[in-house]
């Protein structure tokens, strides 16, 4: 599954980063924050319609993905109106992007050469204690929440909080409304306890739709085995990133092998059948803006400073284009047609089918 992109950093061309900094240092000439925003405000503009939008196109065809998230941000109930609308006008240009709200969706999509976009957010602060809320962005098609973002909030524990909290008794209505809806409950970014008490509390499959295994590489967005093995044991799915900075030692020569080590981990672990890809890497960003984000934001939502990503990159996968490598790196490992595919996406279709 596409999480995140499809354009990354390096699919963007030079003249239209050189574009972008020109336009937005003279906006905002003392604001590197206010730069970064205005300049992913005009990149999704630019996607939608304009210099972007064939490079948006060729970007996701040409990685042979069908599937991929477009992301509500919560954060607010301004913002949840707000990233709709962003997200809503995707479906509403581009007459090859299907809103996946069932499996068949996502099916027909591959049967048309078209594409899927399953609606999903990574945190659930906007919705307060408001259930009914739910109600409204699932018939707008949410289909996948993550219960926490890095830090704690009224369902649950982030990875980056410092305790070890698990689910709120409001955080087990949450996850029951879920349930009743047809909504995946997402554990990506949630702590150890939180991951554990989601498993115990939802009576559907449980994801961890980006993530990585803490024996590969220790680092607090990775998930223990006593995770992974209660994801699995609900029939869920565990989905691993190509995060550099969250997978191996040495962010600036990560290759593919470092990633393919921790699916393989995983099979090892659980079997093949609870072990997917879930990218979160690259981002539609150019190399100023990731080199800006990370000195002045990833510390504010939860990342030790100094800590995350920038502008690094899994070799072999630069950016979506390059998906085929990950499935050549497979068979090169010597995993069947049948369980490439699984790992591919048969896997998250089961889960979906089983909860939606």
């Amino acid at each position: 599954m596409l999480f995140q992109g499809p354009i990354g950093t390096y699919a963007i061309p030079q003249t239209l980063s050189d574009e972008l900094a020109k336009i937005v240092n003279a906006k905002y000439p003392h604001d590197e924050v206010a730069q970064i925003r205005e300049a992913a405000s005009l990149i999704h503009k630019w996607s939608l319609n304009g210099s972007m939008t064939k490079l948006y196109f060729d970007c996701w065809y040409e990685s042979g993905i069908t599937a991929g998230n477009r992301q509500l941000a919560v954060d607010s109930l301004e913002s949840i109106l707000h990233s709709m609308c962003n997200v809503q006008v995707q479906f509403d240009n581009f007459d090859w992007l299907i809103k996946a709200k069932t499996v068949n969706d996502i099916i027909k999509a591959k049967k048309e050469n078209k594409k899927a976009g399953i609606v999903t957010c990574q945190s659930t602060i906007g919705f307060g204690k408001n259930l009914n809320l739910l109600d409204t962005v699932y018939d707008f098609g949410l289909r996948v929440v993550q219960l926490t973002y890095n830090n704690q909030n009224l369902v649950g524990s982030g990875c980056m909080e410092p305790h070890a909290g698990g689910i709120s008794v409001f955080g087990q209505k949450f996850i029951k409304k879920l349930n009743e809806l047809g909504i995946v409950v997402d554990t990506g970014h949630c702590n150890k306890q939180t991951t554990l008490d989601a498993c115990k509390y939802s009576n559907a499959p449980v994801i961890a739709s980006h993530t990585a295994v803490e024996k590969v590489y220790k680092h607090n967005r990775a998930k223990s085995d006593d995770e992974i093995k209660a994801i699995a044991d609900t029939g869920g799915v565990i989905g691993v990133f190509a995060v550099p900075w969250f997978i191996a030692e040495d962010p600036q020569n990560t290759s593919l092998n470092d990633f393919i080590n921790h699916l393989e981990y995983i099979i090892n672990l659980v079997g093949v059948d609870h072990v997917a890809i879930g990218t979160d890497w690259p981002m539609p960003q150019t190399t100023w803006m990731a080199t800006k984000f990370k000195k002045h934001i990833t510390h504010t939502i939860g990342f030790a400073k100094g800590d995350g990503p920038s502008t690094e990159y899994v070799k072999g996968f630069k950016d979506y284009r390059q998906f085929k490598n990950i499935t050549r790196g497979l068979v090169a490992k010597g995993y069947s047609d049948t369980n490439i595919k699984k790992i591919l996406g048969e896997n998250w279709l089961r889960v979906f089918k089983e909860v939606w």
